[in-house]
């Protein structure tokens, strides 16, 4: 029953992985995977926040790492319980697959941490910040699935691992997002006279 999706995936990702390379990706996906490139965005966030909503900006901050650790820890475990090969140690694609990375890590490849922390992350910025990024909001979606796209590019995941962990993140964000807007929220509410 699971050989059909696996198949598919396989195919997916020698698309992604070799038909569909470039130089300039070749390039921009090992970059877009590294912290020290999207660290200043969430640092610029966090910023925002605290300068603009002091001790609600602060709530801000606790609830968005909040929900980067389920989601990131969340992610791990199914890793360690479903135990997938990445590509990059998989027999089975290796005629055809190209590691643009130095390294391939040694843990499991379902779900991809990268997909579900920064889906996590892009709900939850999407759903409390909406009032004041407008129509750039969907920014965030854009930035999650170019970091998640580069993971299959580079080849350290499968396109369903990416895609299982885009779903898990998008859950634990709006998850995540909900709480803080009922209980806290950014957007202080008029006292009543």
């Amino acid at each position: 029953m699971l050989e059909p999706i696996i198949q598919l995936d396989r195919k997916i990702f020698y698309y992604v992985n070799d038909q569909w390379s470039s130089p300039v990706m070749d390039w921009l996906a090992p970059f877009l995977r590294e912290p020290y490139t999207w660290a200043p965005l969430y640092l610029f966030l966090a910023l925002f926040a605290l300068i603009n909503f002091r001790l609600r900006g602060l709530w801000w901050c606790m609830f968005f790492i909040i929900t980067f650790a389920i989601s990131d820890q969340t992610s791990l475990f199914l890793k360690g319980a479903v135990g997938r090969l990445r590509p990059c140690h998989d027999a089975a694609v290796a005629f055809f697959m190209h590691q643009r990375v130095p390294y391939c890590p040694s843990s499991g490849s379902f779900t991809s941490n990268h997909a579900s922390n920064h889906f996590a992350l892009a709900l939850f910025c999407f759903v409390t910040l909406w009032p004041y990024f407008g129509r750039y909001n969907w920014l965030f979606f854009v930035w999650a699935a170019a970091v998640s796209y580069s993971q299959v590019y580079v080849g350290v995941h499968y396109p369903f691992d990416v895609l299982a962990g885009g779903i898990l993140g998008a859950g634990i964000g709006w998850l995540t997002s909900t709480v803080f807007n009922r209980r806290i929220g950014l957007i202080q509410e008029p006292a009543v006279a």
